[in-house]
C-alpha cells in the first residue's frame, strides 16, 4: 500500500513448481539391466558449476499485480537473461553441498520492473532464522521474570532487577538452531512509492485453492486435483500481533482478512488483553497487584505503533488505520555497525517500528510498548516534529502526547525475554539472513 488507504497497490505473487530431472523420468541407475529411478532428490554432490546429479528442481514465477491482487493488471517478472527463477535445494549437508554459499548465491536473480529504470532482486531459499525469541518459556505463561537482570542488557553484572532474566543466547529457541525458507525482494524505492508519499506499508498472505480432491491414482505431478478461487489462509505483518493481540475466537477471521477490514479488530488494539495477562502472571509476585498494565483507554499509543504509524515518522499523509508494517523510504539507512536493537525508541529512526530489520529486537520492543513505554518521555521530540521540542540531549526527553506517565506504571522498566539479537550477527548484504545450518555434520 503506497498511498495510505489500506488497499494493496502492488502485489508480488509467488508460485512454485517441482519437476524431476530427465524430462520427468528422474535420475535412474542400471540395476540388473533395468533403469530404475532413485528415491532421493540428488544422486551425488551438487556443485555450483555442476548440478547434473540433482534429481528434483524447484522453480518459481513472480508476478507483479498492480491494483487489486485478485483482479488487477498482471505482469510476469523474468530473471535477467532467463525465463524462470530457481530455488536452491535446502542445505542438507556438507557432503551433498560442499560449498553451499557459492551454490546458493547463483540463485540471487535480477529482474526488470515495468516502467522502472532500475532492476529489482529476488532470492527464495533456505536461510538461518534470525527471529530471536525465548519461545518455549514465553508461551509457557511467560515462565520467567521478564525484567532485565543486569544493569544494562548483556552487562553480566547482576545489577538489574533481582531474579530478572539476563541476556543469553541459551534463552533463544531459534537463532542458530532453526532454518526457514525466506522470500527476499529488493525493490527500487522510486518504483514502489507513489507521488510525494514516501511511506509504504506491507504485509504477507498465503492462499490455497478453494477445493482439493485427492487423486486415488496419484502420480508425481498429479497427487490431487485443485480448483476454485484462491482462499487466503494466513496474514502476517507487524510481529506478535497475530500471536499476542488478536483474540483466539478471531484468529482465523483475521488470517482471512485484509487491512481494510481492521476496524472490526480495533478493540484488540485499543483495549488489549496481553498487558493484563502480564499483570496477572507477575503482579502479585512483584508486589504490583493491579498496577502494572497501562490504563490509558483507548490505547492510542498502540494504535500509532500497530495501525497508523507515527506522525512525522512513518504515518502516511492520508492514513487509514490498518495493521501493516510501515516504512518511510525517505529516512536514510543506518549502517550495520551503528544499528540499535531497540530501533526508533533508541533514536535509530531507520529501525522498528519504522520498517523492521533482522537485527531489531522486536520481542523486547513490542513487550515494552505494550506495557506503556510510549506513555513516558522519549528522546524523539525533534525527530518526530513534536511542538516545542529541540535537539535532543541526554536529558531532553519529550512526551509524545499519546498518554500520561502515570497511566503506565512499568513503562520505563527494562522488560525483556532475555533472547538477544544484533545486526552484526547477520549478513550485511542481500539477502541479509545468514546461510542455513547444514544438516550434516552436526
Amino acid at each position: 500500500d503506497n498511498d495510505g488507504d489500506a488497499i494493496e497497490d502492488l502485489t508480488f505473487q509467488f508460485d512454485f513448481t517441482n519437476a524431476l530431472a530427465n524430462d520427468g523420468a528422474g535420475i535412474g541407475l542400471n540395476i540388473g539391466g533395468e533403469n530404475v529411478a532413485i528415491p532421493l532428490r540428488y544422486a551425488g554432490p551438487i556443485l555450483s558449476n555442476d548440478q547434473t546429479l540433482q534429481n528434483e528442481l524447484e522453480t518459481y514465477s513472480v508476478t507483479l499485480i498492480e491494483g487489486d491482487r485478485r483482479s488487477g493488471t498482471r505482469t510476469e517478472l523474468l530473471p535477467a537473461g532467463g525465463t524462470t527463477f530457481t530455488k536452491p535445494i535446502d542445505n542438507v549437508g556438507q557432503k551433498t553441498l560442499p560449498d553451499y554459499d557459492v551454490y546458493a548465491n547463483q540463485f540471487i536473480s535480477d529482474f526488470d520492473l515495468p516502467g522502472c529504470a532500475q532492476q529489482g532482486r529476488v532470492f527464495v531459499g533456505q536461510r538461518a532464522e534470525a527471529f530471536a525469541v525465548n519461545l518455549g518459556e514465553v508461551f509457557d505463561l511467560i515462565n520467567f521474570i521478564p525484567i532485565e537482570g543486569d544493569s544494562a542488557p548483556g552487562a553480566g553484572d547482576g545489577g538489574g532487577f533481582a531474579g530478572g532474566i539476563t541476556q543469553d543466547r541459551a534463552n533463544d529457541d531459534v537463532v542458530g538452531e532453526a532454518n526457514v525458507t525466506t522470500f527476499a525482494l529488493e525493490l527500487p524505492i522510486e518504483c514502489i512509492t507513489e507521488g510525494e508519499e514516501p511511506v509504504i506499508g506491507g504485509w504477507t498472505t498465503s492462499s490455497l485453492p478453494q477445493a482439493e480432491l485427492e487423486n486415488p491414482e496419484p502420480g508425481y505431478e498429479d497427487t490431487s486435483r485443485v480448483g476454485g478461487a484462491l482462499v487466503q489462509q494466513s496474514r502476517l505483518s507487524m510481529p506478535l500481533v497475530n500471536e499476542l493481540v488478536i483474540g483466539l475466537p478471531d484468529k482465523d477471521r483475521f488470517n482471512n482478512s485484509e487491512p481494510l477490514d481492521d476496524a472490526s479488530f480495533a478493540t484488540y488494539v485499543t483495549n488489549p488483553t496481553f498487558p493484563r495477562l502480564v499483570e496477572i502472571l507477575f503482579g502479585p509476585a512483584l508486589g504490583l497487584t493491579d498496577n502494572m498494565a497501562p490504563t490509558n483507554f483507548p490505547r492510542n499509543d498502540l494504535v500509532a505503533a500497530f495501525l497508523t504509524g507515527f506522525p512525522g515518522l512513518n504515518q502516511p499523509a492520508n492514513v487509514s488505520a490498518s495493521e501493516m508494517t510501515r516504512l518511510n523510504t525517505a529516512i536514510p539507512v543506518t549502517a550495520q555497525a551503528d544499528q540499535s536493537t531497540f530501533g526508533v525508541v533508541a533514536e535509530d529512526l531507520a529501525g522498528f517500528p519504522n520498517g523492521r530489520r533482522p537485527g531489531d529486537d522486536v520481542v523486547d520492543i513490542v513487550l515494552r510498548v505494550a506495557m506503556g513505554a510510549l506513555c513516558h518521555p522519549v528522546p524523539l521530540g525533534a525527530e518526530l516534529g513534536v511542538d516545542g521540542a529541540v535537539e535532543d540531549t541526554e536529558t531532553d526527553l519529550v512526551n509524545l502526547g499519546l498518554c500520561a506517565p502515570e497511566q503506565a506504571p512499568v513503562g520505563t522498566v527494562a522488560l525483556t525475554d532475555g533472547a538477544p539479537i544484533s545486526a552484526t550477527e547477520l549478513q550485511n548484504e542481500f539477502p541479509y539472513l545468514n546461510s542455513p545450518i547444514p544438516g550434516s555434520p552436526n
